[in-house]
Order: C-alpha cells, then sequence, then structure tokens
C-alpha cells in the first residue's frame, strides 16, 4: 500500500477496528452514508455490504480504479464516487440527512470539522479516526488540560463520544501518534439557542487566542467588567475553565444588545 505523504494517507488494516467501526455506525438500507478518505475500501466494504446509499470522497486518483472495481461496480446506482478535496465538497448538495463515516488525514482533520460543523443541520451523524488527542480536545470538559476551542464550538452544537482507541500498527505505514473514533451527534436544541453562530465563534477564538491570559485580557475591548459580573463570569479566570453554556450565554447577550459590552 503506497501512501502519499502529501495527503496524509494510513491506510487501516486491522481488520478488528474495522469491525468496531461498522459495528458502531450500524448502516443500514435507508441511511445515506458518506464516506471520506475510503482509501483501499477497508470499511467501505462493509458500508456497502449494509444496502446504505453510498458517497465515497476520495481525492487520490490512484485509488479511483481500484474502488470502481472493488464497490462501485457492484451497484452503481447507489454507490457514488467523487474523485475530490473533501474541503472542495459542499456536503449540502447531497440528499441529506447525511452519516459522515472517515478516516481523516491528520493534517486536514480539524478544517474537515469545521466545514461539517457548518452543515449540522443536513448530518445525522458522524463517525471519523482521528489523532487521538484530537478525539480528546473535542470530548474534553471545562476544566480539561485538552478544553479548547475546537471542543467548545462541537459541544455547542452536537453530542461528543470518544468510541475507540487505535494503536499506531492498525495502520500501513503506521503513524507515529496514537489514534481514536469519535461519535459526533448534532443536536438541534442545542444550535437553536445560539443566536449566531459567526459571533459565537469569533467569541471563542478570541477567548482562547492566548490560553494563559484571563478571560479579561483576551476579551478587553469586546466585554466589560459589568457584563462579567452580570452573566455571573469571572473575568480573572482563564478560558479554558469557562463551560461551552457560558460561552454562548455571552455571545447570545452581546449579540442581543449591541450596545452594552
Amino acid at each position: 500500500m503506497r501512501a502519499r505523504k502529501r495527503f496524509g494517507q494510513n491506510f487501516l488494516v486491522d481488520t478488528q477496528v474495522v469491525e468496531q467501526i461498522l459495528s458502531a455506525v450500524s448502516a443500514q438500507p435507508s441511511d445515506h452514508v458518506v464516506e471520506i478518505g475510503p482509501g483501499h475500501g477497508a470499511i467501505t466494504t462493509g458500508l456497502a455490504a449494509s444496502g446504505a446509499r453510498l458517497t465515497l470522497i476520495e481525492i487520490d486518483r490512484d485509488l479511483i480504479a481500484g474502488l470502481i472495481a472493488g464497490v462501485v461496480c457492484r451497484d452503481p446506482d447507489r454507490i457514488t464516487l467523487i474523485n475530490q478535496d473533501v474541503l472542495t465538497v459542499d456536503f449540502r448538495q447531497l440528499t441529506g440527512p447525511l452519516r459522515i463515516v472517515g478516516n481523516l488525514p491528520y493534517n486536514i482533520s480539524t478544517p474537515v470539522l469545521f466545514q461539517l460543523l457548518d452543515a449540522t443541520d443536513w448530518i445525522q451523524d458522524i463517525h471519523v479516526m482521528l489523532q487521538k488527542e484530537v478525539v480528546q480536545r473535542i470530548t474534553a470538559v471545562a476544566g480539561d488540560p485538552a478544553y479548547g476551542r475546537l471542543g467548545v464550538m462541537i459541544s455547542a452544537v452536537a453530542d461528543t463520544e470518544a468510541l475507540i482507541d487505535v494503536p499506531p500498527e492498525s495502520f500501513q505505514p503506521a503513524p507515529k501518534v496514537d489514534s481514536g473514533v469519535v461519535r459526533i451527534r448534532p443536536n438541534a436544541a442545542r444550535r437553536a439557542a445560539i443566536v449566531n453562530i459567526e459571533h459565537l465563534g469569533w467569541l471563542v477564538r478570541t477567548a482562547f487566542h492566548q490560553r494563559r491570559k484571563t478571560l479579561r485580557n483576551n476579551l478587553k475591548g469586546f466585554v466589560s467588567a459589568e457584563l462579567f459580573a452580570s452573566l455571573g463570569i469571572d473575568p480573572g479566570a482563564r478560558p479554558e475553565t469557562l463551560p461551552v453554556e457560558s460561552f454562548i450565554t455571552l455571545s447570545n447577550t452581546l449579540v442581543e444588545n449591541p450596545n452594552v459590552s
């Protein structure tokens, strides 16, 4: 299995892990499953066997022939292959609701996750393989060392769960880090509670701009001591101690009361 470094390829070869992923996804014939980076089809074959409608997104042209011969040709009316960079794919152009599955290249995992966040109303759930450190960041809660911008923004609109720990030897070539599979399930009620998701994103990014500084320093000029006090937020605290709900409340207050800062 020749892996291309520029695509961040590490092919999953551990059949036990493949079965665990397929069991976690539990695809049904009524589902539309979108697999990001099918590679040599380790997970793809099992997904196809479920009877679900399947869309494969693969950037590497050298893998296309193998995927067509091994999977697509079995049922071309049900299985579609897109030879494209996933970061250029408009998921809203696919028939939803979508179930996302993938072994994400570590070098683009965060941009892909934020891309999927923009389409959470179009997505049923997400099961992706990531660097274990990223899984920890996604599932962290306030006060955890791994808690930060990524975890806040995902938890603001979805429920998260770490599912499977995957060692380096499960891949070829073996990466230098441990991996993990995480489940992300969009939460419509939580998303509806956010007045302006773009503003929340700006606020969280600004708050975590310098992690070692306090909320008072990072949000200086945007949030007054009076507003912090009215919301019961300690301005002397660091951003990693502030729960997701408090970030949402602060953002909503600023959006709904533009003259208050």
